[in-house]
């Protein structure tokens, strides 16, 4: 999934913003700042694809800005929603994987005491051109 820019609708509060994302039914946030309102939201955001993710059902697609009505006092703005970045900060959790390498290799990369599992994440990363 590339990046995503969802418009969200930041509304003023006694203390700091509430936010909410027209285009995901459901996604609300808040923050006492508007630098919190942003972390807020994008969290919220990840939060609810991740609920489409799992039922298997489409993300829903960014509208356009300027398509986005918002009340007078209240204010849009542009909130980018990077899935790899968002799955590296909380899906944290390992899963084992079983693979085959000549035994040759295998010898010689324990003999270098070659950690295999940090060597396959880090040529994946690389092969996937994931910093």
């Amino acid at each position: 999934m590339k990046k995503l820019f969802y418009p969200a609708v930041f509304h003023p509060e006694d203390t700091g913003y509430s936010v909410f994302v027209p285009d995901i039914d459901g996604c609300f946030s808040q923050g006492d700042t508007l630098e919190e309102a942003i972390e807020m939201v994008t969290d919220a955001i990840g939060l609810c694809l991740e609920e489409f993710s799992e039922r298997q059902e489409e993300v829903p697609q960014p509208s356009n800005p300027k398509n986005v009505t918002c009340e007078p006092e209240d204010f849009i703005a542009l909130i980018e929603f990077d899935w790899i970045a968002y799955q590296k900060k909380h899906d944290t959790k390992s899963v084992k994987k079983t693979l085959t390498i000549p035994s040759w290799l295998n010898t010689l990369a324990e003999e270098q005491h070659i950690n295999f599992s940090g060597v396959l994440q880090s040529a994946l990363k690389q092969h996937l051109n994931i910093k």
